[in-house]
């Protein structure tokens, strides 16, 4: 049998879609796994044991480019292969275009899935409860195929070695990794937070990494600023894992390297504010969730003027939620 996954973007997704893997090697030894993605995503995937065939939809700079050459391409790259069963495991209408594309015997998908995606299959699972976790929403879908796993088992391609990482940026003795930046504007903690939170760190012997982007870099300087944290922006993202599994502790708003550091296993203290944390937070027990209860909490707004829900949050709140899992198993 030979299944396709469709899952394009973005990282957190991709991250929180690794079970569907494992479930499905462990189930089925024999089946053929490929898998869609789309750059950057597909820096976590390249080379993972787990999947015969990796193929990259560069959908942006078609998009941007006007590249019919490139869509033409990847489309005969995906006709390739014929495939038993395509999982359309984004269920928006870009994913679904894909499904069609792939003229898989089964496409199978949500019925609530969004953006007319429903429309592609011909076997339409029931609707998934929306509080329910993403891992689990995406494992759930493997049951269509019989396939059950009773514990989520994330597994990742060979990933650097977090003392090379370390001296090759220099990194001195135990860090903490801070992930500040998400694209809701609205996912921000205040920016005298972080600070605070740096040189408290700092007093106590640990060096603070903060991380992001490449074009994030004005917006961790000044976060840098009155401290002596260390910024690390525009790793690859087999180089960020690699940093975060060096990591005492990580500190992160609610944005995809969240999940990455959750799923190799990393005590997280995530701060939300206007998403819900039983939807999408860290999976797994023995994260720290951190933000203030708000009538209008969770709005899912990506731009708010007021963000009690974030801004009310003390550096002193994180500080102790940190050494709470800096003293515990790690």
């Amino acid at each position: 049998m030979r299944i396709l996954i469709v899952k394009l973007s973005a990282l957190g997704d991709v991250i929180q879609t690794l079970p569907v893997l494992k479930a499905l090697k462990s189930a089925r030894p024999h089946v053929e796994i490929h898998w869609v993605v789309e750059p950057p995503a597909q820096q976590i995937l390249e080379g993972h044991p787990l999947l015969d065939r990796l193929l990259v939809f560069p959908r942006r700079q078609i998009i941007k480019e006007k590249n019919w050459g490139l869509l033409r391409d990847f489309g005969r790259s995906l006709r390739a292969f014929s495939y038993d069963v395509v999982l359309d495991l984004q269920g928006l209408l870009k994913s679904a275009l894909v499904v069609a594309a792939a003229r898989a015997r089964l496409r199978v998908g949500f019925a609530n899935h969004r953006e007319g995606s429903p429309f592609f299959y011909n076997l339409k699972l029931p609707p998934y409860d929306p509080d329910l976790h993403a891992v689990r929403r995406y494992l759930l879908a493997l049951e269509v195929l019989g396939v059950r796993a009773s514990a989520p088992v994330f597994t990742f391609p060979p990933l650097p070695d977090p003392k090379e990482l370390f001296s090759r940026y220099g990194l001195q003795g135990p860090v903490a990794v801070f992930i500040p930046r998400a694209r809701w504007e609205s996912k921000l903690w205040r920016e005298d937070g972080w600070q605070e939170l740096c040189r408290k760190f700092e007093a106590k012997g640990l060096t603070p990494v903060l991380v992001g982007a490449k074009g994030d870099l004005p917006y961790l300087i000044r976060l840098k600023a009155n401290t002596q944290a260390q910024i690390l922006a525009g790793l690859r993202l087999t180089e960020l894992a690699s940093l975060l599994k060096g990591a005492r502790v990580i500190v992160t708003v609610d944005t995809g390297p969240m999940h990455l550091a959750a799923a190799l296993g990393k005590p997280v203290v995530a701060l939300f504010g206007p998403t819900a944390p039983w939807r999408t937070g860290p999976f797994g027990r023995g994260h720290q969730i951190l933000g203030r209860k708000s009538p209008c909490s969770p709005c899912f707004r990506k731009v708010c003027a007021e963000k009690s829900c974030l801004n009310r949050l003390e550096a002193e709140e994180v500080w102790e939620a940190c050494q709470k899992l800096i003293n515990g198993p790690v």
